[in-house]
């Protein structure tokens, strides 16, 4: 049983995780709109490998490597970064950082189905209806979208942003049998190390801007630093204070969150009711929250683990 000061360390953890994985979203449509998305992704994934370098003490030996792992390892690498980021910044181009946050909140009940159907794992009823009724609530706020400067084209948008988290179910789908023996530390600084190497070529193709200006470079540091290391440092933190079943929930706070940001950063403009369906999106996770008694669950990794 967990005492209540722990309990309320790890959501503390878990909510400012969110709010940097959800202010992401800001970073990244800010930096794309002025930088090609490839060259975006491999300065951040760059800048992310100074910082593991910078700390290999800790996940260097974090790892137990078994013949045939290479595959595993592959296919993680494959769907997140590599796939992954393409599809999001890609989307980033044609929708408004909101609405890519709000296809967020499908990632959680799609890891639930692929597990279900791959795993056989089983989800919690009372876990099932509130991911049903946070989806419920990004539908009612997708519903009311504009097409506006923020968003030139957001149904290829949302689309691509689609894609971004059918890799991120099957990144999760693998990351469940890897972390038997590698630590998620070491993972991470693997993805972001060959992420580095996988879009060095895709930036060096696209044709090099002029400068990059002293905001735009700010973006990427902090996607590269803040989204890498720290909400990942705090989310973890939360995985050994509370159970994985609540961890998961919270990801359908990223969205709310995107929606905070970006109208205090980007001018994206809510109406009365994407503000009732934030509301609704509240409701899912605080439901998803109280489960009766423990279930084995898939430990579900956010979007962006690497960024």
């Amino acid at each position: 049983m967990l005492s209540s000061s722990v309990d309320w360390r790890a959501r503390s953890a878990l909510l400012l995780a969110m709010a940097i994985w959800g202010s992401s979203f800001i970073a990244l449509k800010a930096a794309v709109d002025v930088m090609h998305p490839m060259q975006v992704i491999f300065l951040r994934m760059f800048i992310g490998s100074i910082v593991f370098l910078l700390i290999l003490p800790w996940w260097k030996r974090g790892f137990n490597y078994q013949a045939g792992d290479w595959k595993w390892l592959a296919a993680m690498v494959l769907f997140e970064p590599c796939l992954y980021f393409i599809f999001e910044s890609l989307a980033l181009k044609y929708t408004s950082a909101g609405q890519a946050g709000m296809i967020t909140s499908i990632l959680p009940l799609l890891v639930a189905i692929g597990a279900w159907l791959l795993l056989k794992e089983r989800i919690a009823k009372n876990q099932w209806l509130g991911f049903v009724i946070a989806l419920i609530g990004v539908i009612w706020m997708s519903w009311g979208s504009d097409v506006s400067s923020h968003a030139p084209n957001p149904l290829l948008g949302n689309s691509l942003e689609l894609m971004a988290m059918l890799c991120a179910v099957g990144y999760t789908l693998v990351v469940k049998k890897l972390t038997t023996r590698y630590s998620p530390l070491f993972l991470t600084a693997i993805q972001t190390l060959l992420g580095t190497v996988f879009f060095l070529p895709l930036a060096l193709m696209m044709p090099m801007p002029a400068s990059i200006s002293v905001d735009t470079f700010a973006y990427i540091a902090y996607l590269g630093v803040f989204s890498t290391l720290g909400a990942y440092g705090l989310y973890n933190y939360a995985l050994s204070r509370t159970h994985a079943s609540k961890v998961g929930a919270y990801t359908n706070l990223i969205p709310v969150f995107t929606l905070f940001f970006a109208y205090i950063f980007l001018n994206e403009v809510l109406n009365f009711q994407q503000w009732l369906a934030v509301t609704l999106v509240f409701t899912g996770v605080a439901i998803s929250q109280h489960s009766r008694r423990g279930r084995k669950v898939l430990n579900q990794i956010p979007p962006g683990t690497v960024q």
